[in-house]
This record gives structure tokens, sequence and C-alpha cells, in this order.
């Protein structure tokens, strides 16, 4: 009978030694899990660089436009007054860059009517020749939800509709080509 006794609680030892072995490993692991959870999450939303971009949609005679998440192309927008002069400065480059890069790159045009006067906007555009989409934030929302304080200010969003950078005042155009380039990985 001993050498029955011994055997059980030998195998009854094993069973507590590989049961410690996988509890260990499974607290060991679950930190892996976290990280990992914690990476494929979606970025919380807000007006910096790494968020992801506020979302808001607007109507432009047939067309809607908007920023709401993952998109086809990254985006630039491009809040403008028709009386800022670094605006006007910028506006023929940028007209330069968004045809170029129409393939793989979306210009937005947004003037901020709340602090422009429409008809001054329309003949900026105009005389500007804009070709991308150009849309009037009338009451200043969207530009508030972007945390807008200067013009121009560009905001440059991913594909995943992450901001990956916002830009204050006017670059020259080949400061802002290298960043279009960096975003659309042209």
């Amino acid at each position: 009978m001993k050498a029955v006794h011994k055997r059980n609680v030998t195998i009854l030892a094993l069973i507590v030694f590989l049961a410690v072995l996988a509890i260990e490993h499974k607290v060991k692991s679950e930190p892996k899990a976290v990280a990992v959870l914690q990476q494929t999450a979606e970025p919380e939303t807000g007006a910096s660089a790494g968020l992801k971009a506020p979302p808001f949609t607007v109507q432009e005679g047939d067309k809607q436009y908007g920023v709401d998440g993952a998109r086809e192309k990254p985006v630039i927008l491009n809040f403008w007054a028709s009386w800022c002069d670094p605006c006007r400065q910028e506006a023929p480059e940028l007209n330069k860059l968004a045809m170029k890069y129409s393939k793989v790159l979306d210009v937005y045009g947004i003037n901020v009517t709340s602090q422009d006067y429409k008809p001054n906007a329309e003949r900026f555009v105009k005389k500007y020749m804009l070709t991308f989409p150009v849309m009037y934030d009338l009451k200043g929302q969207i530009f508030d939800k972007y945390n807008g304080a200067v013009f121009p200010t560009n905001v440059l969003i991913d594909k995943n509709g992450v901001i990956s950078e916002i830009i204050l005042g006017v670059l020259s155009a080949e400061e802002l080509e290298k960043k279009i380039i960096a975003l659309t990985g042209s």
C-alpha cells in the first residue's frame, strides 16, 4: 500500500506543479494582452496630433464633404480667411499641390466665415482659381472643433482619420510638399 500511496502523492504533486506553472504563465502573458488591446484600440478624438480628427460634415451645393474616421485618401483641412495675407500667399501654392497630388490626397478649403465676409471669401476663391472643394464655416463650429487660433491653419489627417500634424501659419511650398509626401507615402 505504501507504493500506491507514494505514487498518488507524486502524481498529485506533479498536477499541483503543472497548475502553478500554467497560472504563472497566464499572469506573465496578461500584460502583453492588455498592451495589444491598447495598441489596437481606436485613439480618442481631439484636435492634436495622434488623436482621431473631430468629425464634421458640410453640404456645399449637391456635394457633401467631411471627416469622420477612416477614408480612401489622407486629407488636408486648410482653414483660411479672405483678409489674411499669409492665406493669400499660400493659396496659389496650395492649389498647385492639391492638383499635383489629387489622386492620393484630398484638400478641403474651409473659409472661417464667422470671422470673414462670405462675398469676399467667394471672390478669393475665384481670384486664386481654387480647384479643391471650399466650404464655408458660417458659425465657426468646425474651426472651434479644431481649436483654431490663427490663419492659415492646416490640419493633416491620415487615411485612418488620425491627425498627423497641425500647422499654424504659412509654410513654404517645398516644406508643405515634404509634409504631403510623408502623409501620402508618395
